[in-house]
């Protein structure tokens, strides 16, 4: 049986957490913070790995059970105070070589507009951690870096995606999205904190994240759950931008009327309000979607939000969700089968859920895209 713990959220100067991605010590650093709120968190409490088809069920029951031996002292009380898991897992149900992962960091800090606080993890045989809630030194850029193909060269890779057309042309599925890997490599040992706190300046609008190795900003929510309510983002359809703001909003107009384009989001959207429906009262899914603006491109958008049963966690919503249309295909056993034998690759734990939940089940979890496994 798993140990107890004895958690205590208090609330600290919201100054103190103004960015917290420079909080991070360099040894296992967590992150989950857009627009300068969010979580990070360090140290590990105690953790779960898990693998397989049965790796989310795993997680819920073992979140569940901790949850019910913690004790927890809360004076702020907001989503992602007391107790929580930073959690990544893996794409695929086959790959029994990658680990999905739960951690309860030993210190977390969050921030929520004004609202800012700090949790401390620990067991009731010993002592609390005591932070020290000061900017870190600077992390180092990563130097000699050298990029190589992965898997698929680029003409193996352009055969793929041929494969993939024809075989949508004969009828066998009507969408497939697939991956490719690059190999970057470094003169020394990558310090994750440097691309984070780069990708969280240049990218505020994404949710900058790192888990057990994978870090990234993924512009897609795949599902938020806060007292009661769910939403889900769904991003398909993409252009990229010029930096010309005239040429950019003629862009914008034009993946707003591409059929394709929408068709293609039809998609997307139609797998993540099915899968939502059975464990929503009500929903709501709009007509038609928005253009989301990044630095580098824009997205075809569409909120999907609902009211949630009691008792479904936002991980158990999340995979639900996995893999909806967005990263995997429809029909999505069929896209992922394609996937798997195409690509010629494992996916790890790119293009699957990356977040966090608190005791209560309330968290959010992001799609890992625009990533990279160190």
């Amino acid at each position: 049986m798993q140990s107890a713990l004895v958690v205590r959220s208090v609330a600290i100067p919201a100054e103190v957490a103004a960015d917290l991605i420079a909080l991070l010590p360099a040894e296992a650093p967590l992150s989950w913070v857009r627009r300068g709120e969010g979580l990070v968190g360090w140290g590990v409490a105690v953790s779960l790995r898990t693998t397989g088809p049965t790796r989310f069920a795993d997680a819920a029951k073992w979140w569940a059970e901790l949850a019910t031996r913690s004790t927890v002292t809360d004076d702020v009380g907001e989503p992602g105070t007391g107790l929580v898991s930073f959690g990544s897992f893996a794409f695929s149900d086959d790959d029994a070589s990658v680990d999905s992962v739960l951690i309860v960091p030993s210190v977390v800090v969050g921030r929520r507009g004004d609202v800012a606080w700090v949790t401390t993890v620990g067991t009731p045989d010993a002592e609390m951690p005591s932070p020290r809630l000061a900017r870190t030194t600077p992390p180092a850029r990563p130097t000699g870096v050298t990029f190589a193909d992965g898997a698929l060269d680029g003409e193996q890779w352009m055969s793929a995606v041929a494969e993939a057309v024809s075989r949508i042309e004969a009828g066998a599925l009507e969408k497939v999205v697939l991956a490719r890997d690059l190999i970057a490599t470094a003169e020394q040992p990558v310090d994750v904190r440097w691309p984070l706190s780069q990708l969280a300046s240049s990218y505020p609008m994404c949710w900058t994240f790192h888990v057990d190795g994978i870090f990234g900003a993924t512009p897609e929510l795949l599902v938020r759950r806060e007292r009661g309510l769910v939403t889900s983002r769904v991003l398909a359809g993409t252009i990229r931008r010029t930096g010309d703001e005239t040429r950019d909003a003629e862009l914008a107009g034009a993946l707003s009327r591409s059929s394709k384009d929408l068709e293609e989001h039809e998609y997307a959207v139609r797998s993540v309000a099915d899968a939502l429906e059975p464990h929503c009262s009500s929903m709501n899914v709009p007509e038609a979607p928005f253009v989301l603006h990044l630095p580098n491109v824009m997205h075809l958008a569409t909120d999907v939000t609902g009211v949630v049963h009691d008792g479904i966690t936002s991980l158990e919503l999340a995979a639900a969700l996995h893999p909806s249309a967005a990263v995997g295909g429809t029909p999505r056993d069929r896209a992922v089968a394609m996937i798997a034998e195409l690509e010629r690759m494992s996916r790890d734990r790119y293009a699957a859920p990356v977040g966090w939940m608190d005791a209560a089940g309330d968290g959010e979890w992001g799609i890992a895209l625009r990533s990279a496994l160190v």
